[in-house]
């Protein structure tokens, strides 16, 4: 897995092994921050990788101009490869990484002006996900189309749903 584009682009990303993290794949990352930058969100973005496994969302938003990222993932071995590319691709000083539940830390994250957010397929808690986030734009991934089984995501407007594989990614920006 690399870095698609921006500063770091073609740089290798680890990944933790086994199945416990599931890397959205450079395809679906690069159309979304391809999106992502035409929307004007990721220059100077305050970002949170929430279920950051190895940090690539948060890392390619980095990459293309994100001022800071907070990474927040609870699975040891994540966190271990995550450390170990932040270092590696030299964004210590970009990025600070938490150790934890990303819907028990994510309230805390002050400041933050987009969520990224790919948990574990099964995840079927959006609403209350969606109640701790005090970004305005939100970036889910997720093995299903969000918008057919929470049709009325309260506050939030589904601005884009599209497809790569398995995974939907879903645009939410709040509502003024």
């Amino acid at each position: 897995m690399r870095v698609v584009a921006g500063e770091l682009r073609g740089r290798k990303i680890e990944a933790p092994e086994g199945r416990t993290t599931r890397p959205t794949t450079d395809k679906a990352r690069q159309a979304t921050f391809n999106a992502l930058g035409s929307a004007g969100v990721i220059i100077d973005a305050h970002v949170v990788d929430a279920f950051a496994g190895s940090g690539a969302l948060g890392i390619e938003a980095l990459s293309r101009g994100a001022a800071h990222c907070t990474f927040i993932e609870r699975d040891r071995d994540a966190l271990e490869v995550l450390k170990r590319n932040i270092d590696t691709l030299g964004l210590t000083d970009r990025a600070t990484i938490v150790r934890g539940d990303a819907m028990q830390q994510l309230a805390a994250v002050k400041g933050a002006t987009l969520i990224v957010a790919d948990p574990p397929y099964e995840f079927a808690k959006w609403h209350e996900l969606l109640d701790l986030v005090q970004a305005d734009f939100v970036v889910a991934e997720s093995d299903r189309d969000m918008t057919l089984e929470n049709p009325a995501i309260t506050g939030w407007e589904v601005t884009r749903v599209k497809r790569y594989g398995r995974a939907y990614v879903s645009f939410l920006q709040r509502l003024a």
